[in-house]
């Protein structure tokens, strides 16, 4: 679940990391149960040196693991092939990872099909087709493929609507049926009874923590502890979410909506520390007792910030299809200045291939990045709303003939 064993997929480090928290996870779970099993709390120094070396003996594994992937699967050299559109986003993305890949070439569909086409057989280690109109993509496509030529690309939404669907073999012509409902009669009961028993199990075993914090809070400046927000649910209904105040008092007096910034002045020294660790979101559990949210689903919106995406992007009501979560598929696999539309993608591949075991691995997923920082990172500062400027238009043609 954690991908402690993607050597190569992931960095380095990622790997590490993964292998750590899924072994001390292990080691907590068999301490208390060899504690239940002798009836007393077994001593814990042995565990702690065993758990030391594994920890030393998981870093020498990464290393050589890493090292000999290296040296038998090089960066693949890749072939970028763009529209109108500026391929800055998804070049420094790649360059993120040239551990496993080097963008070698930039063309542009303007300079011709033909000589794209050419491009494309002349080696490369595979092609990416980034933000391409469908039937020029659709074109090249089919052309890579009939080269057995390595394709990645970024899909729209209609792609990730279509992942979801269920094929169908009623006659000889395949159909694939994408479905009207999001959740069935069934998974909904169970998805709710975990809710129900996770979040009391929570909200006991966290009540110190959420005392302490509120006392912090609370002697910092003796403005209030929680801060309450209304925010769109399931169906786009509205309720008001429960958050520990991380920011001052006055951090929106204009009335403006505003995403946290990096370096964000109005966050509170307190709230920096309560926002990395999450708990800031600890009061939410009360909103999932209520049925208001649940543990994993898209993430809720305020009204104002759902209306600036609308207004580019009218598949953004798709996500309300399912109640809104603590966590969701966009924030285990994004992160918080992940782009709108990305995060779009992400919740509609929750949606649309939604099951019970599905949540418990996204439950797994969000105990791992609680402890990621690039999860918690800001937006640029000079994005202030939902949508950055530029963001607006392009948007607005993403989906239409493209």
């Amino acid at each position: 679940t954690y991908g402690g064993l993607k050597i190569g997929y992931l960095k380095a480090l990622e790997v590490f990391f993964s292998q750590i928290f899924a072994l001390l996870l292990v080691n907590s779970i068999t301490y208390f149960q060899l504690s239940l099993m002798h009836n007393w709390l077994v001593p814990l120094p042995p565990m702690l040196l065993v758990t030391a070396l594994q920890l030393v003996l998981t870093f020498l594994w990464v290393a050589v693991a890493n090292r000999i992937y290296e040296k038998v699967f090089p960066p693949r050299r890749l072939l970028l092939v763009s529209d109108a559109y500026p391929a800055d986003d998804i070049l420094n993305k790649f360059n993120s990872r040239k551990d496993r890949y080097v963008i070698e070439k930039c063309m542009n569909i303007a300079e011709g099909m033909e000589a794209v086409e050419a491009e494309c057989t002349k080696g490369y280690g595979g092609v990416v087709l980034w933000d391409i109109q469908t039937p020029l993509r659709n074109r090249l496509l089919k052309f890579c493929y009939s080269h057995a030529i390595r394709i990645y690309l970024s899909p729209k939404i209609p792609d990730v609507l279509l992942h979801g669907a269920d094929q169908m073999h009623l006659f000889d012509t395949p159909l694939f049926l994408v479905r009207d409902y999001a959740m069935k009669t069934e998974q909904m009961v169970i998805k709710r009874l975990i809710d129900l028993f996770c979040s009391l199990v929570l909200v006991v075993l966290t009540s110190p923590l959420m005392l302490l914090t509120a006392l912090i809070i609370k002697g910092y400046d003796g403005g209030p502890v929680l801060y309450r927000q209304t925010r769109c649910t399931l169906n786009g209904k509205q309720f008001r979410i429960l958050k520990f105040r991380s920011m001052r008092v006055d951090a929106e007096k204009d009335g403006v909506a505003r995403l946290a910034r990096k370096n964000d002045d109005r966050i509170t020294p307190f709230g920096y520390v309560i926002r990395a660790c999450r708990i800031d979101e600890l009061p939410q559990l009360f909103n999932i007792l209520k049925g208001e949210m649940s543990f994993i689903g898209p993430r809720p919106e305020r009204p104002e910030i759902i209306a600036q995406y609308v207004e580019s992007m009218p598949e953004f009501v798709f996500r309300m299809k399912v109640k809104a979560g603590l966590a969701g598929y966009a924030q285990v696999y994004g992160k918080y200045n992940t782009t709108p539309y990305d995060k779009l993608k992400l919740d509609l591949t929750y949606i649309e291939n939604y099951s019970v075991w599905l949540d418990l691995k996204l439950m797994l997923l969000t105990l791992k990045i609680l402890f990621t920082p690039d999860a918690t990172e800001g937006v640029d500062g000079s994005q202030t709303t939902a949508l950055k400027e530029e963001e607006k238009e392009k948007k607005k043609e993403k989906e239409s003939g493209r």
